[in-house]
Protein backbone atom coordinates (compact mmCIF):
# COMPACT_ATOMS: atom_id res chain seq x y z
CA UNK A 1 0.00 0.00 0.00
CA UNK A 2 1.47 3.40 -0.90
CA UNK A 3 1.82 5.59 2.24
CA UNK A 4 -0.66 7.81 0.92
CA UNK A 5 -3.62 5.71 0.04
CA UNK A 6 -5.33 5.70 3.59
CA UNK A 7 -8.41 7.46 2.81
CA UNK A 8 -11.09 5.64 3.83
CA UNK A 9 -10.11 3.71 7.36
CA UNK A 10 -11.63 1.35 9.55
CA UNK A 11 -11.17 1.40 13.27
CA UNK A 12 -11.67 -2.29 15.09
CA UNK A 13 -10.77 -1.43 18.28
CA UNK A 14 -11.25 1.97 20.37
CA UNK A 15 -7.55 2.72 20.93
CA UNK A 16 -7.47 2.84 17.50
CA UNK A 17 -9.81 4.90 17.23
CA UNK A 18 -8.19 7.36 19.89
CA UNK A 19 -5.15 7.32 18.14
CA UNK A 20 -6.60 8.26 14.22
CA UNK A 21 -8.75 11.22 16.00
CA UNK A 22 -5.73 12.73 17.54
CA UNK A 23 -3.96 12.71 14.05
CA UNK A 24 -6.58 14.71 12.84
CA UNK A 25 -8.00 11.31 10.26
CA UNK A 26 -11.55 11.81 12.10
CA UNK A 27 -12.79 13.24 8.77
CA UNK A 28 -10.96 9.65 7.00
CA UNK A 29 -12.87 7.38 9.35
CA UNK A 30 -15.77 5.27 8.14
CA UNK A 31 -16.74 2.76 10.73
CA UNK A 32 -15.58 1.72 14.43
CA UNK A 33 -16.14 -0.91 16.41
CA UNK A 34 -18.81 -0.86 18.72
CA UNK A 35 -17.30 0.09 21.94
CA UNK A 36 -15.39 3.17 20.46
CA UNK A 37 -16.77 6.19 22.23
CA UNK A 38 -14.37 8.70 22.20
CA UNK A 39 -14.32 11.60 20.78
CA UNK A 40 -17.61 12.57 20.75
CA UNK A 41 -17.37 12.69 16.86
CA UNK A 42 -17.50 9.28 16.85
CA UNK A 43 -21.21 8.68 17.62
CA UNK A 44 -21.54 9.36 13.80
CA UNK A 45 -20.26 6.34 12.46
CA UNK A 46 -21.23 3.19 11.49
CA UNK A 47 -20.80 0.56 13.81
CA UNK A 48 -19.54 -2.84 12.90
CA UNK A 49 -19.89 -4.81 16.34
CA UNK A 50 -17.92 -5.68 19.01
CA UNK A 51 -14.71 -5.31 19.21
CA UNK A 52 -13.75 -9.16 19.65
CA UNK A 53 -16.36 -9.94 17.35
CA UNK A 54 -16.37 -7.70 14.45
CA UNK A 55 -19.25 -7.99 11.64
CA UNK A 56 -16.43 -8.37 8.33
CA UNK A 57 -19.39 -8.44 6.18
CA UNK A 58 -20.23 -4.32 7.12
CA UNK A 59 -16.88 -3.60 7.51
CA UNK A 60 -16.21 -4.81 3.49
CA UNK A 61 -19.16 -3.45 2.52
CA UNK A 62 -17.49 0.39 3.71
CA UNK A 63 -14.43 -0.48 0.92
CA UNK A 64 -12.23 0.70 3.35
CA UNK A 65 -8.26 1.18 1.72
CA UNK A 66 -7.13 0.93 5.55
CA UNK A 67 -8.32 -1.26 8.35
CA UNK A 68 -6.66 -1.20 11.55
CA UNK A 69 -7.22 -4.07 13.86
CA UNK A 70 -5.85 -4.55 16.81
CA UNK A 71 -4.66 -7.68 19.16
CA UNK A 72 -4.77 -5.57 22.62
CA UNK A 73 -7.60 -8.02 23.80
CA UNK A 74 -7.36 -11.73 23.59
CA UNK A 75 -9.54 -13.36 21.37
CA UNK A 76 -9.12 -10.49 18.72
CA UNK A 77 -7.48 -12.98 16.62
CA UNK A 78 -10.65 -14.01 15.33
CA UNK A 79 -11.08 -10.43 13.86
CA UNK A 80 -7.65 -11.30 11.79
CA UNK A 81 -8.87 -14.63 10.01
CA UNK A 82 -12.33 -12.96 8.74
CA UNK A 83 -10.26 -9.93 7.46
CA UNK A 84 -8.02 -12.04 5.80
CA UNK A 85 -10.67 -14.39 4.63
CA UNK A 86 -12.23 -10.86 3.00
CA UNK A 87 -9.10 -10.11 1.09
CA UNK A 88 -9.54 -6.55 3.51
CA UNK A 89 -6.31 -4.61 3.83
CA UNK A 90 -5.59 -4.39 7.50
CA UNK A 91 -2.70 -3.79 9.80
CA UNK A 92 -2.66 -5.06 12.88
CA UNK A 93 -1.85 -2.65 16.18
CA UNK A 94 -0.56 -4.90 19.00
CA UNK A 95 1.13 -2.73 21.96
CA UNK A 96 2.29 -4.06 25.02
CA UNK A 97 5.22 -1.57 25.98
CA UNK A 98 4.91 2.32 26.18
CA UNK A 99 7.34 3.09 23.36
CA UNK A 100 5.53 0.01 21.34
CA UNK A 101 2.50 2.56 21.43
CA UNK A 102 4.28 5.41 20.12
CA UNK A 103 6.13 3.09 17.37
CA UNK A 104 2.26 2.27 16.32
CA UNK A 105 1.20 5.91 16.43
CA UNK A 106 4.10 7.14 13.90
CA UNK A 107 3.35 4.03 11.97
CA UNK A 108 -0.67 4.52 11.70
CA UNK A 109 0.18 8.00 10.57
CA UNK A 110 2.70 7.17 7.92
CA UNK A 111 0.51 4.82 6.37
CA UNK A 112 -2.24 8.09 5.76
CA UNK A 113 0.46 9.82 4.34
CA UNK A 114 0.94 12.38 7.77
CA UNK A 115 4.27 11.29 8.57
CA UNK A 116 5.06 14.92 10.58
CA UNK A 117 1.57 14.37 12.41
CA UNK A 118 2.50 10.97 14.01
CA UNK A 119 6.07 12.62 15.28
CA UNK A 120 4.44 15.89 16.32
CA UNK A 121 1.64 13.73 18.68
CA UNK A 122 4.39 11.54 20.38
CA UNK A 123 6.65 14.63 20.83
CA UNK A 124 4.13 15.75 22.25
CA UNK A 125 2.78 12.69 24.56
CA UNK A 126 6.07 12.36 25.88
CA UNK A 127 6.78 15.50 26.72
CA UNK A 128 3.57 16.22 29.05
CA UNK A 129 4.58 12.88 30.33
CA UNK A 130 8.22 13.41 31.32
CA UNK A 131 7.55 17.10 33.06
CA UNK A 132 5.26 15.11 35.23
CA UNK A 133 7.50 12.39 35.40
CA UNK A 134 10.34 14.63 36.44
CA UNK A 135 8.33 16.17 38.98
CA UNK A 136 7.08 12.83 40.59
CA UNK A 137 10.54 11.59 40.58
CA UNK A 138 10.78 13.89 43.65
CA UNK A 139 9.16 12.21 45.41
CA UNK A 140 10.73 10.61 49.10
CA UNK A 141 8.58 7.00 48.53
CA UNK A 142 7.98 4.77 45.49
CA UNK A 143 4.54 3.46 46.29
CA UNK A 144 3.79 0.23 45.18
CA UNK A 145 0.57 -0.03 42.55
CA UNK A 146 -1.86 -2.99 42.75
CA UNK A 147 -3.54 -2.78 39.75
CA UNK A 148 -7.02 -4.65 38.74
CA UNK A 149 -8.10 -5.27 34.96
CA UNK A 150 -11.07 -7.64 36.28
CA UNK A 151 -12.07 -9.66 39.54
CA UNK A 152 -13.21 -12.97 38.54
CA UNK A 153 -10.71 -14.20 38.55
CA UNK A 154 -8.36 -11.61 39.68
CA UNK A 155 -6.62 -10.27 36.43
CA UNK A 156 -3.38 -7.65 36.90
CA UNK A 157 -1.12 -6.67 34.14
CA UNK A 158 2.60 -7.76 34.49
CA UNK A 159 6.35 -6.70 33.37
CA UNK A 160 5.46 -6.35 29.57
CA UNK A 161 2.86 -3.62 30.29
CA UNK A 162 2.34 0.06 29.58
CA UNK A 163 1.15 -0.28 33.22
CA UNK A 164 4.31 -0.96 34.51
CA UNK A 165 6.24 1.75 32.65
CA UNK A 166 3.53 4.18 33.36
CA UNK A 167 4.30 3.27 36.81
CA UNK A 168 8.19 3.40 37.07
CA UNK A 169 7.54 6.89 35.44
CA UNK A 170 5.12 7.95 37.94
CA UNK A 171 8.00 6.81 40.61
CA UNK A 172 5.81 4.20 41.57
CA UNK A 173 6.33 0.08 41.09
CA UNK A 174 3.97 -2.20 39.61
CA UNK A 175 2.95 -5.17 42.07
CA UNK A 176 3.17 -7.77 39.87
CA UNK A 177 5.93 -6.46 37.45
CA UNK A 178 7.78 -9.64 37.87
CA UNK A 179 5.07 -11.66 36.16
CA UNK A 180 6.49 -12.30 32.73
CA UNK A 181 3.26 -11.83 30.79
CA UNK A 182 1.51 -8.63 29.89
CA UNK A 183 -1.76 -9.38 32.54
CA UNK A 184 -1.85 -12.97 34.77
CA UNK A 185 -4.71 -14.23 37.25
CA UNK A 186 -3.83 -13.87 40.70
CA UNK A 187 -4.95 -14.73 43.75
CA UNK A 188 -6.56 -12.76 46.88
CA UNK A 189 -4.00 -13.93 49.14
CA UNK A 190 -1.01 -12.77 46.71
CA UNK A 191 -2.51 -9.36 46.51
CA UNK A 192 -2.34 -9.47 50.51
CA UNK A 193 1.34 -10.81 50.51
CA UNK A 194 2.47 -7.92 48.48
CA UNK A 195 0.77 -5.41 50.85
CA UNK A 196 0.40 -2.58 48.20
CA UNK A 197 0.26 1.02 49.02
CA UNK A 198 -2.34 1.91 46.64
CA UNK A 199 -5.23 0.00 44.91
CA UNK A 200 -5.95 0.59 41.25
CA UNK A 201 -9.48 -0.95 40.21
CA UNK A 202 -9.62 -0.29 36.55
CA UNK A 203 -12.04 -3.07 34.99
CA UNK A 204 -11.91 -3.54 31.31
CA UNK A 205 -15.39 -2.67 29.53
CA UNK A 206 -16.87 -1.55 33.18
CA UNK A 207 -19.44 1.99 32.05
CA UNK A 208 -20.26 2.14 36.12
CA UNK A 209 -17.47 2.43 38.81
CA UNK A 210 -18.00 -0.19 41.51
CA UNK A 211 -18.65 0.57 44.93
CA UNK A 212 -15.20 0.59 46.74
CA UNK A 213 -16.93 -0.87 49.77
CA UNK A 214 -17.10 -4.14 47.65
CA UNK A 215 -13.34 -4.15 47.27
CA UNK A 216 -11.73 -3.49 50.59
CA UNK A 217 -14.80 -6.06 52.27
CA UNK A 218 -13.19 -8.94 49.96
CA UNK A 219 -11.54 -11.28 52.65
CA UNK A 220 -8.06 -10.37 54.29
CA UNK A 221 -7.81 -6.99 52.94
CA UNK A 222 -8.37 -5.00 55.19
CA UNK A 223 -4.54 -6.09 56.47
CA UNK A 224 -3.40 -4.34 53.05
CA UNK A 225 -1.84 -0.85 53.60
CA UNK A 226 -3.70 0.29 50.80
CA UNK A 227 -7.35 -0.64 52.41
CA UNK A 228 -5.92 0.51 56.04
CA UNK A 229 -5.35 4.05 54.53
CA UNK A 230 -7.97 4.45 52.77
CA UNK A 231 -6.10 4.26 48.96
CA UNK A 232 -8.29 2.26 47.16
CA UNK A 233 -9.26 4.10 43.71
CA UNK A 234 -12.08 3.08 41.06
CA UNK A 235 -10.34 4.49 37.88
CA UNK A 236 -12.21 4.35 34.42
CA UNK A 237 -10.26 1.82 31.60
CA UNK A 238 -10.74 4.76 29.12
CA UNK A 239 -7.76 6.17 30.75
CA UNK A 240 -5.48 2.96 31.35
CA UNK A 241 -6.36 -0.09 29.68
CA UNK A 242 -6.28 1.60 26.00
CA UNK A 243 -3.10 1.53 24.16
CA UNK A 244 -3.10 5.57 22.58
CA UNK A 245 -3.10 9.00 23.28
CA UNK A 246 -5.15 9.25 26.12
CA UNK A 247 -2.90 7.22 28.41
CA UNK A 248 -1.17 10.99 29.06
CA UNK A 249 -4.69 11.88 30.48
CA UNK A 250 -4.22 8.60 32.94
CA UNK A 251 -0.65 9.51 33.60
CA UNK A 252 -1.94 12.93 35.31
CA UNK A 253 -4.60 10.95 37.56
CA UNK A 254 -1.68 8.37 38.33
CA UNK A 255 0.97 10.76 39.86
CA UNK A 256 -2.18 11.86 42.17
CA UNK A 257 -2.67 8.55 43.28
CA UNK A 258 0.71 7.43 43.86
CA UNK A 259 2.35 11.00 45.63
CA UNK A 260 -1.09 12.74 46.74
CA UNK A 261 0.77 14.90 49.14
CA UNK A 262 3.17 16.24 46.20
CA UNK A 263 0.53 16.60 43.37
CA UNK A 264 -2.73 17.05 45.59
CA UNK A 265 -5.23 14.40 46.21
CA UNK A 266 -7.17 13.15 43.26
CA UNK A 267 -10.77 11.65 43.14
CA UNK A 268 -11.29 7.97 44.21
CA UNK A 269 -13.11 7.13 41.23
CA UNK A 270 -12.39 9.28 38.36
CA UNK A 271 -12.95 9.71 34.32
CA UNK A 272 -15.98 8.08 34.03
CA UNK A 273 -17.59 9.21 30.76
CA UNK A 274 -20.79 11.64 31.61
CA UNK A 275 -23.45 9.83 31.55
CA UNK A 276 -21.94 6.44 32.71
CA UNK A 277 -21.24 8.11 36.73
CA UNK A 278 -21.14 10.90 38.47
CA UNK A 279 -17.51 10.17 39.64
CA UNK A 280 -16.08 13.63 38.37
CA UNK A 281 -12.83 13.56 36.33
CA UNK A 282 -9.47 13.51 36.92
CA UNK A 283 -8.07 17.33 37.60
CA UNK A 284 -5.35 18.63 35.71
CA UNK A 285 -1.89 18.97 37.82
CA UNK A 286 -1.43 22.75 38.77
Amino acid sequence: MARDQARRIVSLCPSNTEILFALGLGERVVGVDNDSDHPPEVARLPRLGPDLDVDVAKVAALEPDLVVASLSVPGMERNLLRLESAGLPYIVLHSQRLDEIYRDIVLVAELAGVPERGRALVADLRARIAALAARAATAPARPRLYWEWWPKPLITPGRPSWITDLSALAHAENAFADLPKESDVITGDEVIARDPDVVLVCWCGARRPVALDKIVARPGWGRIRAVREGRVHVVWEGLFGRPGPRLVEGFAWLVRAAHPDLFGPCPLAAGFPAGRSEAPAPQPVA
